[in-house]
């Protein structure tokens, strides 16, 4: 029986293919791993979806859609896996209005959440967070209108007929059940995520007896003493981040890429003191931050152009030029002060930082809290001291970067789902302004606007794969703009994708800033017919 693909536009570099059911959606999944098509990078499998990401100086949008048409989706494999009990204590924030949403008492919620077995489908949206589905099918409803910003680790919820425990402190707009004092991600265990495809969960309710299970976790060397020697921070107003170019290739186990989010001031800072483009530096946000010397150093602040001031050993005080190398001596301390324009700046060493990289990268994934610790006043940043290069005081001179009030226009990509919006509600979102808010981070930018974005299509959207650039509109019709850090999976429609030339200067946006998005791709959805080929 011939079946039929949907093949959705995500971005420039980026496809979704959209499945009539889970199941095909996974069978699909499989077919790809088993065989990779050429030039594709990553994979996020989803309810009905696979999002592919490929490279276009390898191979495009036609020949990927050629190569789909002939995989066979009729063999199903079979996914067997472990039985855990997870306990849980049932004091929801949304317990009560589940409850109204489903004609239930809240005490039938929690015995047919108890009674129930859930499955793992697929991981996605953060490290560690499964979807699951349920045996009960009486479990079946809407996402908040509204996610909300903060949701506590541990927390057990659902959504749409989908079960799920958030495993780390993030934003999400499930509605939360409980709690549970499992973790689902720990990079202490020889396995990070608890759950994988195919394992099965009972939930048990604590204020029956029901307790937490010990899972063994990873012997661990034993951890050396906080380090005292090397450049100490003595003012950081915001916690700085190292970051890198990021962990690519790793979404479908929730990992996002994450890494700097202006990855050419990056590279501009670490050639500026003979470091390769892509080592670990030091992300600043809206300055605010000084480090003192122990040692002779060599450095470069690169992005937001940050006043900088080197206080001597000696006391004198004297400027440091902005995008260039420059050197500090033993007792000097540097100072970064509030930028005029843009929103972060990098600090590279020469020779680099000892960072202990996770999942082979040193960057810190802030949604997933997946990499180094943040770095915070009274910490000491030790020197790798690795070979370099010269130094290079000849770099291009840095192009003026957003400033508060300002208007920037941004390419997008319309796609995946722009057809889920009326007319009016593209139009709105490519000829209004958008104002950056406060709600911003590197998860993403949350947008206001004067006119919120018209829906045609008001059904619950199953969750799928969500690009880098993503502008995802919750119920609010208020979009965000999803940065590096953004979760992998999403169940808001994505009515468009920042084109991947322009995630740098969005990743400079300041808060007050104002957005123009301008379409460089339209919407052009694929249907393809997909037969089993002859055996």
């Amino acid at each position: 029986m011939a079946k039929r693909l949907r093949v959705l536009p995500a971005g420039l570099d980026c496809l979704l293919v959209e499945l009539g059911d889970l199941e095909t959606a996974m069978s699909l999944f499989d077919c790809l791993l088993a065989a990779p098509l050429h030039g594709v990078m990553e994979m996020v499998p989803a309810a009905r979806t696979v999002m592919v990401r490929f490279d276009p100086l390898v191979t495009d949008r036609t020949r990927i859609v050629e190569e789909l048409a002939r995989i066979d989706l009729s063999v199903h494999n079979a996914r067997k896996g472990e039985l855990y009990e997870i306990p849980v204590a049932y004091d929801g924030e949304d317990l009560d209005d589940v409850a109204k949403l489903l004609g239930w008492t809240v005490e039938e919620v929690i015995r047919r959440h108890t009674a129930a077995t859930f499955t793992v489908a697929f991981t996605g949206f953060a490290p560690g967070f499964a979807y699951m589905t349920c045996d009960d099918p009486g479990f079946d409803v809407p996402r908040r209108n509204s996610p909300r910003t903060h949701v506590p680790a541990g927390s057990v919820a659902i959504a749409g007929q989908f079960g799920g425990i958030y495993p780390s402190d993030s934003p999400g707009g499930w509605q939360i059940l409980g709690r549970t004092p499992v973790k689902m991600w720990d990079t202490a265990r020889d396995k990070p995520a608890l759950l994988a495809p195919g394992d099965r969960v009972q939930f048990r309710n604590m204020a029956e007896g029901a307790r937490a299970p010990v899972f063994a976790a990873r012997k661990q060397e034993a951890r050396a003493l906080s380090p005292t020697q090397g450049l100490r921070v003595t003012r950081c107003d915001r916690p700085a981040l190292y970051q890198d170019r990021g962990r690519p290739g790793r979404a479908d186990q929730g990992v996002a890429e994450s890494g700097a989010l202006d990855r050419h001031s990056l590279a501009e800072a670490n050639l500026c003191v003979g470091n390769p483009r892509d080592a670990a530096a030091l992300e600043i946000v809206f300055g605010g931050f000084s480090l003192r010397t122990d040692r002779p150093v060599t450095l470069a602040v690169t992005g937001a152009p940050c006043p900088l001031t080197i206080h001597t050993h000696d006391g004198g005080m004297v400027a440091a030029p902005f995008a260039k190398p420059f050197a500090l001596d033993a007792g000097d301390e540097l100072s970064l002060g509030i930028p005029p324009e843009g929103a972060r700046s990098y600090l590279a060493l020469r020779g680099g930082f000892v960072v202990e990289p996770v999942l082979g990268s040193a960057a810190t994934d802030t949604l997933a809290k997946v990499g180094p610790a943040l770095v915070q006043t009274g910490d000491v940043l030790v020197p790798a001291d690795r070979p370099a290069c010269a130094v290079d005081p000849c770099r291009p001179q840095p192009l003026p970067l957003p400033r508060a009030g300002e208007m920037v226009t941004l390419d997008i990509a319309l796609g995946p789902r722009t057809d889920w919006f009326t007319d009016q509600g593209i139009e709105t979102l490519l000829s209004q302004e958008w104002l950056v808010t406060a709600e911003s981070s590197r998860v993403g930018m949350r947008l206001s606007g004067n006119e919120t974005l018209e829906r045609r299509d008001h059904a619950e959207l199953p969750s799928e794969g969500t690009p880098n650039g993503a502008i995802q509109v919750p119920h609010s019709g208020q979009p965000v703009l999803f940065l590096a850090d953004h979760p992998v999976t999403g169940g808001y429609p994505v009515i468009g994708v920042v084109a991947r030339h322009h995630l740098d200067l969005a990743g400079q946006m300041p808060i007050g800033a104002r957005i123009r998005f301008n379409p460089i791709a339209g919407f052009d959805p694929q249907e393809i017919e997909q037969r089993n080929p002859a055996r």
